[in-house]
C-alpha cells in the first residue's frame, strides 16, 4: 500500500487514519505480521505478533522484527504530524535491546512519539512492549522532513 499513490492530498494524520479504517497494511507488515493501531498528531501505534516466520538462528524472535516495529512507530508517530505537501525518511535509527522475544512473548506494542517535527528534520522515540507489558526494546529516531513530490 502507497499511500501517496492511495491517499494524495491528505494530511499525514489523514492519510494513516484512511489506512487503519480500510484495514490496509504495506507489504512489510503483512510480511512480519504486524499492523497500525492507533493514531494521533505526533503517536503512533503497532501491535504485531511474533512469530517463527521471524525466528534467528539462535532461537529468539530477530533483532530485526523489534527494529521494524520501532522505526514504523517512530516513522508514523511524525508521518501523523505532516501536512499533505510533506514526506519524511528516516535518516537514523538507534535500537537498545533491553529483554528478547520470542513466540511466547505475545502480542507486542510499539508505541512511539514524536518529540520535535520542524521544518527539515524531526526526532522521535518509540517502545516495544510484550504482551506482559515489559520493556523489550527501544529506540530514538532522527528524520528528514522534506516536500512531497507531485505524482507522475
Amino acid at each position: 500500500m502507497n499511500l501517496n499513490e492511495t491517499h494524495s492530498g491528505l494530511s499525514g494524520l489523514e492519510q494513516l487514519r484512511a489506512m487503519i479504517g480500510s484495514g490496509g497494511r504495506p507489504p512489510i507488515a503483512a510480511t512480519l505480521d504486524f499492523r497500525l493501531a492507533e493514531v494521533e498528531k505526533g503517536r503512533a501505534v503497532f501491535v504485531g505478533t511474533p512469530g517463527a516466520h521471524a525466528y534467528n538462528p539462535l532461537g529468539a524472535i530477530h533483532g530485526g522484527y523489534a527494529a521494524t516495529l520501532l522505526d514504523s512507530a517512530c516513522g508514523c508517530a511524525v508521518h501523523a504530524s505532516l501536512s499533505a505537501e510533506q514526506a519524511y525518511t528516516t535518516l537514523e535509527l538507534k535500537v537498545s535491546y533491553h529483554r528478547g522475544l520470542t513466540v511466547d512473548s505475545g502480542p507486542v506494542r510499539a508505541e512511539g512519539v514524536a518529540t520535535t517535527v520542524g521544518r527539515r528534520v524531526a526526532f522521535a522515540e518509540a517502545k516495544l512492549f510484550d504482551g506482559q507489558g515489559r520493556l523489550c526494546a527501544s529506540a530514538s529516531s532522527t528524520l528528514l522532513v522534506f516536500a512531497r513530490t507531485p505524482e507522475r
